[in-house]
């Protein structure tokens, strides 16, 4: 039959795949998986969220030091950054004044700008009601949108796309740029876990004549004749969602290749670190700026369990925070005016003990922060009810204590950015409270 590629072969999948982080080594999924089930077009009316949590517990209190309060220093002598004022600690070691309370770790001074220009809010003391100080079981609840790990299986991404899913939906409309999909996704079927967008294209694999023992390779000739079939089975205009979804599968595909994200430059200014965020970051630039309907894109950034040599301004924790902050100052200088549709949330499971431990690190512990940036934030303030950190202040364990509910700020953002009107079916048994952390998007 040569490089022709029937109707018969593309329906029952014989030899194809569309490839969603196909790699060296990665089975190949099924094209018509993603072409028949997938495809939202382009939303102008409403944001793109990406969502970055922080694995492992990050440390918010020296992410957002309290230099305002002297228990800090009492409980923290060796950590504790010190006061922006302080003229016996050198500049680099200082905290970056916010508001004259709170200051930002000197790593995180990229996003400093956007602090100043209203784009980006921090809420402290913020966290879930999770007590076990179990990475697993605390990531678990959050990513499911609950108060404890009982409850909705299902993550509250997924339910806020399943609350607000259209006929026709483009299949880049959830993102996740990780090896695996997070939980926060999970029951979304038709989110995409990848990590590189140069790998989401159409592919044809001469499966027949290929040794099992060995990773077929694309063939060109049978994917372009693939490409041509796919397009004549879905041509026409009649009102057919298989016909739809096809059609808008094959557009965003187009999209991407018209990107060409394999040679994507970001705008001038914009450096990426060369690490797993910043690489995320850029990936998840080119398809908000190529507009192929991403409206969630999630991604992970590890190494936050610090119960050893922390570190101050440097070491291990500011190691994290430079790459954190140079990802996100690359990311909204890439995006320019298109930042104003974006939101971004930086998240973590719980906060680290309010003392320092004896190996100069910190143990896990319960509450933590959550920066918000964005152009619908209204930002350049610290949002917080601030527990305190004296002896009585602290929960039983020396930890700082929860007073603001992670699922207000997220179902804010559902509700104010993506026009999610259907917070109860996202957050069950919880009525989220507003606290004017983001601007409405404009009337549609």
């Amino acid at each position: 039959m040569g490089n022709e590629v029937t109707r018969r072969q593309i329906l029952a999948g014989a030899a194809l795949a569309a490839v969603a982080g196909a790699a060296a080594g990665m089975r190949p999924r099924s094209a018509l998986t993603n072409v028949t089930l997938s495809s939202r077009p382009h939303n102008a009316d409403i944001d793109s969220l990406v969502v970055i949590f922080l694995r492992g517990g990050a440390d918010g209190l020296n992410i957002v030091p309290p230099y305002f309060e002297d228990q800090y220093y009492r409980l923290r002598p060796s950590l504790g950054l010190p006061h922006p004022g302080d003229r016996s600690a050198s500049p680099a070691s200082r905290a970056l004044d916010l508001d004259g309370k709170f200051g930002l770790h000197p790593a995180l001074a990229p996003l400093l700008p956007l602090y100043h220009n209203g784009s980006m809010a921090v809420i402290h003391a913020i966290g879930s009601g999770d007590q076990t100080r179990s990475h697993f079981e605390a990531m678990a609840t959050m990513e499911r949108g609950i108060a404890k790990d009982t409850g909705a299986a299902s993550g509250w991404l997924a339910r806020h796309l399943l609350a607000t899913s259209e006929e026709v939906e483009s299949p880049l409309r959830a993102v996740a740029i990780t090896e695996t999909m997070p939980e926060s996704l999970r029951g979304a079927t038709k989110a995409t876990a990848l990590l590189s967008l140069a790998d989401y294209r159409l592919a044809a694999f001469d499966l027949q004549h290929h040794p099992d023992n060995r990773v077929p390779k694309p063939s060109v000739a049978r994917t372009e004749a693939l490409t041509d079939t796919l397009k004549s089975l879905y041509a026409g205009n009649t009102k057919d969602v298989l016909q739809t979804a096809g059609k808008e599968a094959l557009k965003a595909m187009d999209a991407v290749k018209r990107l060409d994200p394999a040679n994507y430059r970001p705008a001038p200014g914009a450096i990426y670190p060369k690490a797993e965020l910043g690489v995320g970051l850029r990936q998840a630039a080119c398809m908000i700026k190529g507009h192929v309907g991403l409206e969630v894109a999630c991604l992970d950034l590890g190494g936050w369990d610090t119960h050893i040599t922390q570190g101050r301004e440097s070491g291990i924790q500011a190691g994290r925070l430079a790459e954190l902050g140079g990802s996100l100052g690359a990311f909204a200088a890439d995006l320019g005016p298109l930042m104003q549709r974006v939101t971004v949330v930086v998240m973590t499971e719980f906060g680290r003990r309010a003392y320092e431990n004896t190996s100069l690190g910190t143990d896990h512990g319960r509450a933590s922060c959550m920066l918000l940036l964005g152009g619908g934030v209204n930002g350049g303030r610290v949002y917080t009810r601030w527990p305190g950190l004296s002896e009585e202040s602290l929960e039983d364990h020396g930890d700082l204590k929860v007073t603001f509910d992670y699922r207000d700020a997220l179902a804010e953002v559902l509700n104010k950015r993506l026009r999610n009107t259907q917070l109860a079916d996202v957050f069950p048994e919880y009525k989220p409270q507003m606290h004017g952390l983001l601007n409405n998007l404009p009337d549609a």
